[in-house]
């Protein structure tokens, strides 16, 4: 009987002890060292058989060690890694490169190349048109004045006369705006361009000059490739100001009476474009810069005018302006002015500075037809 007992005690405390021992290795923590149940875990498991609880326990545990190495899992959970390390699909990382090209030429018309019509574009043939050479002046003596003045012109091409100033029709040789004229001229015929602090020429400007006061701020663009995948950055200017925002144009000019002729000259000494620009919120006329007039005649007559009624009988930009075919108003004058001011700065209101422009002009017709004696 005794044994009995004693034998059911011990079997009672052997079972207890494999109960407690099963117990502790179901929660044992895997050591960083066990890593081969990882590496059964990432491997793929066959149809229809299943994983022990302990293989997944320890591949949950030294994930720390082994996923981070293991290659990027694909899958919409929040929690896998690949969601992390993965750019989205917007950067452009698989083709690794990005190109960046500078367009130097100025958009807006002003600094943009010609484009050559490969075939005559006329029904007739326009080839000795481009030979034209402006006629020679007539020689002045200074002996020979006997009544001279200075006077200032503003053009508005904004006039109906005038129109022809801001036409942006195309040719051969350019754009035919009367500012792009004279872009050209600076840059393609050697024009030298003064600076706009004074109209007496005295400070000349380099061709770079001139087209920084045209050019803005520097503009990306990104343009990517729909094949290839790169992505293509241009990197261009754009310009202050609208070309068709230069419509006004200052003519600086002398009026001599020659005696030995007995006729009044009128002779063009420089021309200033005028842009508007926005300053503060407001409009403001900014004088560009001087060209001296005889430098750029030759380039004038290379142009043609444009005329609304008879395409064929079209006069060349010399022409033009040695005709005074335009209309302007007077701004300034030497005439009863020892101040040296301009109208607009003796004459607050603009009708009557309209008025005094008018009073210059019959001022300067009368001296000329007091001289006859009829």
């Amino acid at each position: 009987m005794k044994k009995m007992v004693f034998k059911l005690i011990f079997t009672g405390m052997a079972a207890f002890v494999l109960i407690q021992v099963s117990a502790q290795s179901k929660y044992k923590t895997a050591t960083p060292k066990q890593t081969t149940p990882a590496k059964q875990a990432t491997t793929p498991a066959k149809k229809g058989a299943s994983t022990s609880t302990n293989a997944n326990a320890g591949a949950a545990m030294a994930s720390d060690t082994v996923i981070k190495n293991a290659p990027p899992t694909s899958g919409s959970s929040k929690y896998r890694q690949a969601n992390i390390d993965t750019p989205s699909p917007s950067t452009n990382v698989a083709s690794g490169s990005v190109n960046i090209s500078y367009d130097t030429i100025i958009q807006g018309g002003f600094d943009v190349k010609p484009e050559i019509s490969l075939r005559n574009n006329y029904v007739v043939d326009r080839s000795q048109s481009k030979d034209r050479k402006p006629l020679e002046y007539e020689y002045l003596r200074d002996d020979d004045a006997l009544f001279s003045h200075f006077v200032w012109r503003e053009i508005d091409g904004r006039e109906k006369i005038n129109q022809s100033f801001v036409y942006p029709g195309k040719d051969d040789n350019g754009d035919q705006r009367f500012f792009s004229i004279l872009l050209s001229a600076i840059k393609n015929d050697s024009v030298v361009a003064f600076d706009a602090v004074n109209d007496r020429f005295t400070i000349p400007l380099t061709v770079n000059q001139v087209m920084a006061m045209t050019g803005g701020a520097y503009d990306t663009v990104e343009v990517p490739d729909p094949v290839t995948g790169v992505t293509e950055r241009i990197i261009t200017k754009k310009p202050k100001f609208s070309p068709d925002s230069v419509y006004t144009f200052r003519i600086k000019e002398q009026v001599v009476f020659d005696k030995k002729a007995s006729r009044l000259f009128t002779r063009i000494i420089g021309i200033a474009p005028i842009a508007k620009q926005v300053v503060a919120g407001k409009s403001l006329p900014r004088t560009l810069f001087w060209v001296y007039y005889p430098d750029i005649r030759a380039t004038l007559t290379k142009f043609e005018v444009y005329n609304p009624r008879n395409f064929a009988s079209r006069m060349t930009w010399e022409e033009l302006f040695e005709s005074r075919i335009f209309s302007s108003y007077i701004i300034k004058s030497s005439i009863n002015n020892p101040g040296d001011k301009s109208l607009s700065a003796m004459i607050k209101d603009p009708l009557f500075r309209l008025l005094e422009g008018e009073n210059i002009k019959q001022k300067i017709l009368n001296y000329e037809q007091d001289l006859w004696a009829y």
